[in-house]
């Protein structure tokens, strides 16, 4: 599961970087908008905790573009606002969850797992093809196709931006831990895999 932490408060962005990487998610952590506006653009996100602050007006409208360009990705608000207001605008803005800091690791960890076990189905389906991420299944034509690691990712990652133009540079961004230590030939392999295992070649791909 990836997680994306928008936190302009570095010590605990990290923090919570790295209590989430101990209990086995992928993070990336944006200190300001700027910096989750690009991760969003580039990666796919099954959950987003967004660091509210006292001082921040209409940045939680980041969460409408967030539901809107995907709505099966879940939205946990996390705040220092006290008051009853902020706790409903965040909500009715789109948030899943709303939890105040200070934060207790556990009870932040047990409302993630709910929001993710909970959320909206993350199955892509697409014509003749189904897509499940979360067990790493694919259907193809009405058969079972067995294709797992990157070549899976790559697969999932196309079928989720089939109206766009994805990049090499995009894919491995998006897929690779540390793209810059491998070469754009990864993606063309990974996806002469994919081709081998379907009969016709999508328009996607």
């Amino acid at each position: 599961m990836r997680v994306l932490i928008i936190e302009d408060e570095v010590g605990l962005g990290k923090t919570l970087s790295q209590l989430l990487t101990e209990n086995n998610y992928q993070c990336d952590v944006a200190e300001n908008l700027g910096d989750a506006k690009y991760y969003l653009d580039i990666r796919n996100y099954d959950l987003v905790l967004f660091g509210w602050a006292e001082m921040d007006g209409n940045n939680i409208s980041l969460i409408s573009d967030i539901k809107k360009n995907s709505h099966k990705t879940s939205v946990i608000v996390i705040s220092e606002r006290k008051d009853k207001e902020s706790e409903i605008t965040a909500l009715r803005g789109g948030a899943d969850d709303f939890i105040r800091k200070p934060l207790d690791h556990d009870i932040l960890l047990v409302r993630i797992e709910a929001k993710l076990r909970f959320g909206a189905s993350n199955i892509i389906e697409i014509e003749d093809l189904i897509i499940n991420p979360e067990e790493e299944k694919i259907i193809y034509q009405g058969n079972e196709i067995e294709l797992k690691g990157k070549p899976f990712e790559v697969l999932t990652h196309l079928a989720m931006h089939k109206d766009q133009i994805v990049s090499k540079e995009q894919l491995l961004d998006a897929i690779w831990e540390e793209p810059e230590l491998v070469t754009p030939n990864v993606i063309e392999v990974a996806i002469n895999q994919i081709r081998q295992k379907m009969d016709n070649k999508k328009t996607w791909l």
